[in-house]
């Protein structure tokens, strides 16, 4: 009868460990922050926090995935974070379909998107596109599809009735095209952002919006689910004050661009930054 007993509070404890384990999995030390990858100032900021929080016993996860997924998987408490919304403008409407999401702050205040060209391209402003359709070949060459700055291009071919397409693929692709394009001195024009490592590698300008398509300044914001603040609320305040500036973040993406190992490159800048980190940390 003891034996039976002994087994019964064994089976009980492990039963109430698993229904514990379940009910805490929120709480523990493994965070998920999605991350759209191709995106220079999102992979390095993510890589950034993985760093200091794997420092601080954290187990950080990093998931790849378009906006859309991140911001749904968020909206089911699937995903904790995500450094890379951009408003008032990029990702407004997207935004808008997730009303329980949480606005942790700003990370970076002086976002900028838009079409550009190299600055040898004797070009001003979208206005003046449809006068070189043909050196254009009729193209602005964009990025994934289902992004916020692929629907503000196309509101832009719409307001500045731009006989133009707008060619589709990747970051990557837009890149290796508009690189391809200015060693042989060719006309391009691209829908790009800043900030972003290109324009500290190339000579680019954004084309004026006089219509403000695209908006103006944008704030980059850290977005998290709903309960998190709930979960985890030494990691709210950490990730509401995460903020890089203009010289920062350039030291960040020239120092990531490149790189083969963005963790390794990450831990670097870090130790190389101290006093911010600490401020972030509530260690200064």
């Amino acid at each position: 009868m003891k034996k039976i007993n002994y087994l019964f509070v064994i089976t009980f404890v492990i039963i109430l460990g698993v229904f514990n384990s379940c009910k805490n999995i929120k709480s523990s030390k493994y965070i998920n922050i999605g991350m759209v990858d191709g995106w220079a100032e999102d992979v390095a900021m993510t890589h950034v926090v993985k760093a200091i929080l794997d420092e601080q016993g954290y187990h950080i996860i990093i998931q790849k995935a378009s906006t859309d997924m991140i911001l749904a998987s968020m909206n089911n408490e699937d995903t904790d974070l995500f450094l890379g919304v951009w408003l008032p403008y990029t990702h407004k409407t997207k935004i808008a379909k997730f009303p329980d999401l949480v606005d942790l702050g700003t990370n970076y205040d002086n976002g900028k998107i838009g079409l550009v060209i190299p600055d040898y391209v004797p070009v001003k402003s979208i206005e003046d596109l449809p006068k070189y359709e043909k050196q254009f070949k009729n193209r602005i060459i964009g990025i994934e599809k289902g992004a916020g700055m692929t629907s503000a291009t196309d509101r832009a071919i719409i307001d500045y009735e731009l006989n133009y397409r707008q060619i589709n693929s990747s970051t990557i692709a837009m890149i290796t095209e508009l690189q391809n394009a200015i060693k042989r001195k060719e006309w391009i024009v691209v829908a790009a952002w800043q900030p972003h490592w290109m324009f500290g590698k190339m000579k680019l300008k954004f084309l004026d919006d006089p219509k403000k398509t695209f908006g103006e300044a944008e704030k980059i914001k850290t977005y998290s689910r709903k309960s998190f603040g709930k979960d985890h609320p030494e990691l709210t305040r950490f990730f509401s004050k995460i903020y890089f500036d203009n010289k920062t973040m350039t030291d960040l993406l020239t120092k990531m661009e490149g790189s083969k190992d963005k963790e390794t490159t990450a831990k670097e800048w870090v130790k190389d930054h101290p006093e911010l980190v600490n401020s972030w940390l509530d260690k200064n």
